[in-house]
Formats: C-alpha cells, sequence, structure tokens
C-alpha cells in the first residue's frame, strides 16, 4: 500500500491527539498530556510559529504523525497507529521531519523521545542513524 505524507493543519489537531492516544507504548491519554502543557490550543498555536507537523495517510485513512520544531532544530514526536507499524510509515515521517529541518538551514538536528531505553523508539532511531 502506498504511503502518502502531507503537512498537518491546524484542523488536524484532534487528529493527531486521536494517533498520540492510540499508541501503545509510551502511552499518554489526555489528561497526562494536558498536565504537560500539551493541550489542543498548545498543539495548534505551534503550527502557526516554528512547529510543522506531517500526517501519514495509507488508502485516505491517517495511520501517523511526526513534529518538528525549527527554532530548536528538533524531531518531537512521532506516533504511528500500533495496527500500522511495520510498514514503513514511521520511517518515512521521520524523513519528512528531517528533511524539514535541514532545508531550513539547520546543520545538526536533535531528537527526543521517551526517556526508558526499554522502548522500541530507541532501537528504531539507532536504525535510523541517530546516536544518544
Amino acid at each position: 500500500m502506498p504511503l502518502w505524507v502531507r503537512d498537518a493543519r491546524e484542523d488536524d489537531v484532534e487528529l493527531l491527539f486521536d494517533i498520540r492516544t492510540s499508541v501503545l507504548e509510551n502511552h499518554q491519554s489526555r489528561e497526562e498530556l494536558a498536565s504537560l502543557g500539551i493541550t489542543a490550543e498548545s498543539i495548534a498555536r505551534m503550527l502557526t510559529t516554528d512547529a510543522k507537523a506531517w500526517i501519514c495517510e495509507i488508502d485516505g485513512q491517517p495511520v501517523g504523525f511526526s513534529m518538528a520544531n525549527q527554532r530548536e532544530r528538533t524531531v518531537f514526536a512521532l506516533f504511528v497507529r500500533p495496527e500500522h507499524e511495520g510498514r514503513g510509515v514511521g520511517r518515512t515521517l521521520l524523513k519528512a521531519a528531517e528533511q524539514w529541518l535541514f532545508s531550513h538551514g539547520a546543520s545538526e538536528i536533535w531528537l527526543s523521545t521517551g526517556s526508558d531505553p526499554a522502548l522500541r523508539s530507541h532501537g528504531f532511531y539507532r536504525c535510523m542513524g541517530w546516536q544518544p
């Protein structure tokens, strides 16, 4: 199945939360995210300032997203619905974020993920060439 990546818009914020709260590993509820200051309003504000998000779709269905911050030169979110893992969605979304950051003049970029080294994301990012 072909993957299609598109830029996320402000009206996609609820979709981003739906995908984010669907993950099994490193799961956080809307309430837990809100306690960290991650709300629909804060995400919408980020998308109009120095952050950008991408949504990956398969057959028109949103299956994952990534987000990056240009000012901080970071990839800070990448989530894929569990039933679509292993199909190249994460790889595609990470490349979109990396390319965007480098295209905006970054010579070095950073990535943040959950702190537990047992998370599969740590292996994924290392496989993608990232260094701890």
